[in-house]
């Protein structure tokens, strides 16, 4: 069915990636099976409202921007996920996926750059990750995030990205969960890594409040 559940579709800044700071609609799916325990967006986990393909269209064109960020909650959870990316694709839109990992992606339409959030240990749900994604990044428009909030987590994504060469598939991001590790500390530890590491923060919290929904 070409319908999907929407907790909310706005206008904003790209706050995060290597697209930081461009202008971005965003379309929030509602529902996400997974609790992270740093999650800033537990409100997306229910509610929202029944939308189909061409009313979130109609929504999306009423922006003047052609960058859009499928997000979530979890987003592909919705199996109609994949299929409204096809649907953004055929219209012409610069598209972004923000995933967990934790749902296939070898069917996301080639032409999304997909951002995969690799679990860490302190979001309590790295178990989920799912180790097959890898083989289906693409390092031309593909990126992996890791959220850390705690030495333990770097340790991890130091371990991980050296186990499958994730310099090899994708763009490698990290990204400390808001106010909970200090951020000199943190970039210290990527210059002094092997691995290609880029730094990054949430834009929009700095510059929004950061409890601020639809920025």
């Amino acid at each position: 069915m070409d319908q999907l559940r929407v907790t909310e579709i706005f206008y904003s800044l790209q706050g995060e990636s290597t697209q930081s700071g461009r202008p971005c609609i965003f379309v929030r799916l509602t529902g996400c099976p997974l609790r992270c325990s740093y999650c800033d967006t537990e409100y997306a986990f229910t509610g929202g409202q029944h939308m189909s393909f061409d009313q979130v269209l109609e929504k999306i064109q009423s922006y003047p921007c052609n960058l859009v960020e499928l997000t979530g909650g979890e987003p592909l959870a919705q199996p109609s996920a994949y299929t409204f990316l096809e649907f953004l694709a055929d219209k012409g839109y610069e598209l972004m996926l923000e995933t967990s990992g934790a749902y296939p992606i070898q069917n996301v339409h080639n032409k999304v750059k997909i951002i995969m959030d690799l679990k860490t240990p302190s979001s309590k749900e790295a178990h989920r990750n799912l180790w097959e994604n890898i083989q289906y990044l693409n390092i031309d428009k593909d990126e992996v995030k890791f959220v850390v909030g705690c030495q333990e987590d770097l340790d991890y994504v130091s371990q991980i990205s050296q186990k499958y060469q994730l310099h090899e598939k994708a763009r490698l991001l990290v990204s400390p969960v808001f106010d909970s590790i200090n951020l000199a500390t943190l970039a210290t530890w990527v210059m002094d890594q092997k691995q290609p590491f880029q730094m990054q923060l949430q834009m929009h919290k700095y510059i929004w409040d950061p409890e601020t929904q639809g920025v």
